[in-house]
């Protein structure tokens, strides 16, 4: 068995004839080997058994030999992918699942009765270049350059992937190496391998973006440590899985997604200050915030365009006060492209960061600035201190909106940051906790999150309108005002009512 450990790419034709140079740059020695042409067939049943066990089978055939591999269930972070994989020659490009030992199997896996039951699901077939390159502190590590195709059910996607994969040595090196591609700016991580792609082509399932933000998989036992490297990655994928999606479909509710994977990174810096010192981190952190600025327009961006939507109740209003219109469009115009932000995802700072955050997690960087306090926290209960953290949090956002007094459009924006801390904190430990209280108990303060997020943009629109002398502009800033009266009468409602349920980590 071996286990990959590798990094993935994605490549624009601009960079390809650049790669060479680069790694001939990094490395004390490199070997050219000779290119190869890869014909590879993906297996699974009907039912998909394989992939629900996140297995991944295929057959190999190139230079008259062809071979079988199984890749088991492992980890994907930031573009590194580490999996076991098991190789077998095989006669013909015809598989033989059963020819692999079977301890290498999962628990109760029936691989008798899918050997049976597989067939061809997809392909990919493409020209492979290779590169073993030597670095100055002696580690081997191994650059192929992917370019062809997927192809299923009549459809294809193409192939244009860079992968470097530590054959000995480091891991330090290969994210030297992995610095050292991204400093380009036509080269991104990958999140997605060719068989993740290749089962989506097959079964038309493209990739979607997430409609929330959703909860990080947690388990009751699980160290305060353990919750920490679960944030992480689960945040680094969110982000880099609606990248992917912008690529695919480019949307501004994918971008808000974006930017929300990228506030739960950033929350869990100071959720885990426990165990994280924040001079450590001073550079993520710093990086982070940069990149919530460049899309920091895209939450008015959002509301701007429902509001001006033919379908939104809204639009007639807006449309009658030309001035007002005039502005909006102005304002659109100078909203960033699409090929600005693919821009972006391509740019070496945005990919470094990601590289960055993957490093940090992979090796635990955190761990080089412990004392003996920090190591003593790093190994306690998650559960306790999710209870103690909840319980602060909800405390002084009580203090902040006190049940007897009623509270303005100001009041509700003037805590906007708190609540959606609050928030991203039960994203991340909330798992913990029973999923039904959890449910009822954050039901009134995302309606009033919500609120605020929709009363960010009223107050917008209000200063669009204000300081013009048109009768027009002054009838829709009168509009708005009611309407945030209403608003704000709709999230008083829900906050009394939050009152009455029980806190669901008590």
């Amino acid at each position: 068995m071996d286990t990959e450990i590798e990094l993935k790419f994605l490549v624009s034709d601009a960079v390809i004839p650049l790669i060479p140079s680069l790694i001939t740059q990094f490395a004390k020695t490199v070997t050219n080997k000779p290119s190869r042409s890869l014909q590879n067939a993906y297996y699974d049943t009907p039912s998909r058994e394989l992939r629900a066990l996140d297995i991944g089978y295929r057959t190999r055939c190139a230079d008259n030999k062809c071979e079988q591999t199984i890749k088991l269930a492992g980890e994907v972070v930031g573009g590194l992918h580490q999996r076991p994989e098991f190789n077998l020659p095989i006669e013909s490009n015809r598989p033989d699942l059963m020819a692999f030992n079977p301890s290498i199997w999962p628990h109760g896996m029936q691989a008798n009765v899918i050997a049976q039951n597989i067939h061809p699901i997809f392909s990919t077939n493409f020209i492979r270049r290779t590169w073993l390159i030597e670095t100055q502190n002696g580690a081997k590590i191994e650059v192929v350059l992917d370019k062809g195709e997927i192809a299923a059910a009549g459809k294809v996607e193409v192939i244009s992937e860079l992968e470097i994969e530590l054959v000995e040595g480091s891991r330090n090196e290969l994210f030297a190496l992995a610095d050292k591609l991204v400093s380009q700016n036509c080269i991104r991580l990958g999140l997605y391998s060719k068989a993740a792609r290749g089962y989506r082509l097959a079964d038309d399932t493209p990739l979607q973006p997430s409609k929330s933000i959703g909860f990080v998989k947690l388990k009751g036992q699980v160290t305060q440590e353990q919750a920490l490297i679960e944030a992480m990655g689960f945040g680094i994928r969110f982000v880099q899985k609606h990248e992917q999606c912008y690529f695919d479909k480019p949307s501004l509710k994918t971008l808000k997604r974006v930017t929300d994977g990228i506030s739960l990174i950033r929350h869990n810096f100071w959720l885990f200050d426990d165990i994280v010192s924040k001079e450590s981190t001073e550079h993520l952190r710093n990086e982070l915030k940069w990149l919530l600025s460049e899309l920091a327009w895209v939450e008015n961006a959002i509301q701007l365009k429902t509001y001006t939507s033919k379908r939104h109740a809204f639009y007639k209003k807006i449309n009658n006060a030309p001035a007002l219109t005039q502005v909006i469009n102005d304002l659109k115009e100078l909203q960033p492209s699409i090929d600005d932000i693919y821009a972006l995802f391509h740019s070496a700072r945005y990919n470094r960061l990601i590289l960055s955050l993957t490093t940090w997690l992979i090796d635990k960087q955190w761990r080089k600035f412990w004392d003996q306090k920090q190591l003593q926290n790093a190994d306690q209960s998650v559960a306790s201190i999710a209870n103690r953290l909840f319980d602060k949090d909800w405390r002084n956002l009580h203090k902040l909106l006190p049940k007897e007094q009623t509270l303005t459009a100001n009041d509700y924006l003037n805590i906007r940051t708190q609540l959606e801390n609050s928030l991203l904190s039960g994203n991340c430990l909330g798992a913990l906790f029973d999923k039904e209280e959890r449910l009822e108990f954050r039901l009134p303060w995302l309606d009033i999150s919500h609120g605020m997020y929709e009363l960010s943009t009223l107050d917008y629109l209000k200063q669009l309108c204000g300081g013009q002398e048109d009768e027009k502009l002054a009838k829709i800033q009168t509009w708005l005002e009611q309407k945030t009266e209403y608003l704000v009468s709709a999230m008083e409602q829900s906050r009394l009512a939050s009152f009455d349920i029980k806190p669901y980590w008590l």
